[in-house]
């Protein structure tokens, strides 16, 4: 893997010499792979004004100008699909086979051409009476991305930004720079003009703060932690800027009395278990009635008897460690706050599995008996620990579930699809999944409360990048 000490600014690569250097860790052997450049707000101001520059011409550009622009992007992504499964691996840990590529790799190139749909027909111009309302390019924007879903965090805030004619200075996590290179390199290659594109490396000091707050930049586009999204907010406060936020999560799945047990206990397991428990909207509260806990919690051990950690580069593996040192640590400290807080420990604990001496490799841990108001039922653990709570009837299972700083997700299996609907509805999240049905990239993706501002992906993540223009007694065609 190469060193990630260039920045891309004004379509050219520049070595970023004046930058400091922090070592690129690999989450799986806990060795370097690498370095990465931290920019500070010199490079910050340079790509802000590259990206103003470029955005007149940009946001002159036709829908079917944009349309064409985003199928190159595809395109050049697909040659590069292998390598970004790669780079996604070395950076964060994920297997490599389904998760890294098939999943990480793939998402990011399914939102490209999902935002060309929504393009292909999105109505920028309509009538009103005597009016002409029109959709236009909101103009510069910062996009700060996570690194647990990396190539599918840039792609669902650069495609839309892509469509609407905005310009963009992408600051990824300094702990996953390595798919950023690489989607740099994309962009590039499909011929994005210079300036509309531009990539800082850095950390949130250095780099994501002096962007919040840049006076040339209109919108902030922000996916990771509530604590720093709260950040983001106060800073572009000063001027105002639109803000959208992706935050946190600690989704409820909330099995029925009437559900299928096995099926659903396997499922919620499996889900919480991919990616390491390391997805915003991973159903990490399993909310089971209580004449039936005894059985979920059989079952879900022998879910988690299947699920064995190892080498993210071995295709038998499914589990791989968690992403850095900071979120090992905090994953270690929550399972011990769990057990000191009383809940049963039925599988996993504190320290790495057996075996395994080297590497943020975490136990598939359960935790039993759970009250919600204990520490690991109320905050986001962003691991692979999975609480079992046990409820007496579905009032307090909407209760419960609905007792969160959080609304970003939830998830309701019943053998009664009109029931698991009824309860949905009550639900206080952006999204929720009934009898283990999949994510839609083409629905939208956000949350209510400390979960976040706005919503991403397909047709709703377009427009977050759009401003709407009234223009009275405008003369019709």
């Amino acid at each position: 893997m190469p060193n990630c000490d260039r920045f891309y600014l004004n379509g050219v690569w520049e070595d970023a010499a004046d930058a400091r250097r922090m070592p690129i860790i690999s989450p799986a052997t806990e060795a370097a792979v690498g370095e990465v450049a931290l920019g500070d707000a010199h490079h910050v101001a340079r790509a802000v004004a590259a990206a103003r520059a470029a955005f007149p011409s940009f946001a002159r550009t036709t829908p079917a100008e944009r349309l064409e622009l985003l199928g190159a992007v595809q395109a050049s992504y697909k040659k590069h699909f292998a390598a970004m499964g790669e780079a996604i691996c070395t950076e964060m840990g994920a297997p490599l086979g389904f998760l890294a590529s098939t999943a990480q790799a793939g998402s990011g190139l399914a939102h490209f051409k999902c935002t060309a749909q929504a393009l292909r027909d999105f109505p920028f111009e309509r009538r009103q009476g005597n009016s002409l309302i029109l959709r236009e390019p909101v103009g510069v924007c910062a996009l700060i991305t996570p690194w647990n879903w990396p190539a599918n965090q840039m792609a669902c805030k650069i495609a839309p930004a892509l469509a609407a004619g905005c310009t963009m200075v992408l600051k990824p996590s300094e702990l996953a720079p390595l798919s950023a290179q690489l989607m740099a390199t994309i962009l590039h290659e499909a011929g994005v003009p210079a300036g509309v594109f531009n990539l800082v490396h850095g950390d949130g000091a250095g780099v994501g703060a002096p962007l919040a707050a840049h006076p040339e930049v209109d919108m902030v586009s922000f996916t990771g932690s509530t604590r720093a999204g709260v950040q983001v907010m106060k800073l572009a406060a000063d001027t105002v800027k639109k803000v959208a936020l992706e935050l946190g999560g600690k989704s409820a799945n909330i099995l029925l009395d009437d559900a299928s047990l096995p099926a659903a206990v396997a499922h919620g397991v499996q889900t919480l278990m991919t990616n390491s428990g390391q997805n915003c909207n991973a159903p990490s509260r399993m909310l089971v009635p209580a004449h039936r806990l005894a059985e979920a919690e059989a079952l879900a051990v022998a879910a988690l008897a299947g699920i064995v950690p190892g080498d993210p580069r071995a295709p038998e593996t499914r589990l791989g460690p968690v992403a850095n040192g900071a979120q090992f640590a905090r994953v270690q400290a929550l399972i011990e706050a769990g057990v000191a807080e009383g809940a049963r420990l039925l599988a996993g604990g504190p320290g790495r599995p057996t075996g395994l001496a080297q590497g943020y490799f975490v136990q598939p841990t359960l935790f039993s008996g759970v009250s919600p108001q204990m520490q690991i039922a109320r905050e986001e653990i962003f691991g692979p620990v999975l609480c079992l709570i046990p409820y007496a009837d579905e009032a307090e299972a909407v209760q419960i579930a609905n007792d969160s700083v959080y609304g970003l997700s939830g998830y309701v299996y019943s053998a009664d699809p009109a029931r698991s609907l009824a309860l949905a509805r009550q639900l206080r999240t952006g999204n929720v999944h009934l009898n283990g049905a999949p994510v839609d990239l083409a629905a939208p993706f956000g949350g209510y409360r400390q979960s976040g501002l706005g919503r991403e992906w397909g047709v709703y993540g377009l427009e977050e990048f759009l401003e709407t223009k009234a223009i009275l007694g405008a003369p019709s065609a």
